[in-house]
């Protein structure tokens, strides 16, 4: 599939101070004061809802952590957090317009199949209703309305692989995108192929579908031994294609981008040479800092550019300072 999209500057602004904010004592009880937080300046804010509606959901364990960061914003600042996702534009679509339609004070989406989210985004904006995105869609996000997006660019993180991937001695490899239409899948392979040097293709696998993503993956070592490395784009997927390479003997290295506990520990114990870490727990937890920053204090973080989470490349030689972070499940 061939998409024309105009690129986000790579002047983006890097992740600051997201509003961290002292909390007022509540009443165990309820009444008032559980329905107040400290603001700027200590001033009450009356409780708002969030609506989060993403292309993965449930389930998938970078969106698990992603939750973790929005729903710690939301309990930190007295706001109702509501999630829900589909894989499918159209009905992600849908979603959105529920939320709309429930008169939410801020929506949350990611643009994965950015044409499917266009019109529905404008209706929010239409309806007062402020929209940030994260993730995906960095290039499209303020042209679409919304007012900040938080995530990282998809091509340059793609590049940070490609040399990754040169430095690990591969030759010949696969990247594995495990949706297609994605266009932040796409851009992390583009992106790839520009810095690797050597030879690499995509190999496009039906995520949903575990056993097949391996059968594909498996197959594809068996009439090609001359792939060295392995590009998976989830973590999930890259344990999958460890189990691929032992099941053929192949001799391919694996890395892989975003980040799990189960991976920190292969990246420790040599299995996963390297991830490539967009920080999803800051994700959640800016975008609903935001979303409460504006409608409080009129801020916006970032000054309309995206705000940058990633990419940080992770290694065996790095992976213990953020394993305590993975065990608890925010990494």
């Amino acid at each position: 599939m061939t998409r024309t999209r105009k690129r986000t500057p790579r002047r983006l602004l890097a992740l600051g101070v997201t509003g961290v904010l002292a909390v007022s004592a509540c009443s165990g009880s309820g009444g008032k004061k559980a329905e107040e937080s400290a603001g700027a300046g200590g001033a009450k804010t009356e409780r708002m809802t969030v609506a989060m509606v993403t292309h993965s959901g449930p389930g998938d364990t970078f969106w698990d952590i992603v939750q973790k960061g929005a729903k710690a914003a939301a309990a930190k600042s007295n706001v109702e957090f509501l999630y829900s996702a589909d894989p499918d534009g159209g009905k992600q679509a849908q979603l959105v317009q529920a939320a709309i339609d429930k008169k939410v004070d801020g929506i949350i989406v990611t643009f994965a199949k950015p044409d499917a989210l266009k019109d529905v985004v404008a209706r929010a904006t239409a309806a007062k209703i402020p929209v940030v995105s994260i993730n995906s869609g960095a290039d499209v996000s303020a042209k679409f309305g919304a007012v900040a997006h938080f995530g990282q660019d998809e091509s340059i993180a793609g590049e940070a692989a490609g040399r990754e991937l040169a430095r690990i001695g591969a030759k010949r490899a696969l990247c594995v995108i495990h949706e297609q239409g994605n266009v932040g899948l796409e851009d992390r392979c583009a992106g790839a192929k520009k810095t690797f040097g050597g030879e690499l293709q995509n190999l496009f696998v039906p995520g949903t579908n575990m056993p097949q993503v391996k059968s594909s993956i498996t197959a594809k070592l068996q009439t090609d031994k001359e792939i060295d490395g392995i590009l998976t784009l989830g973590a999930p997927f890259a344990a999958t294609a460890v189990d691929s390479v032992k099941e053929t003997y192949s001799k391919a290295k694996v890395a892989t981008f975003d980040m799990n506990k189960d991976l920190v520990a292969s990246l420790k114990g040599g299995t996963i040479q390297f991830a490539v870490d967009q920080q999803p727990y800051l994700q959640g937890y800016g975008a609903v800092d935001e979303l409460w920053l504006l409608k409080n204090n009129g801020n916006v973080i970032g000054g309309g550019r995206p705000v940058l989470t990633g990419p940080a490349i992770v290694t065996k030689d790095t992976a213990a300072t953020i394993d305590q972070f993975a065990n608890r499940g925010t990494r």
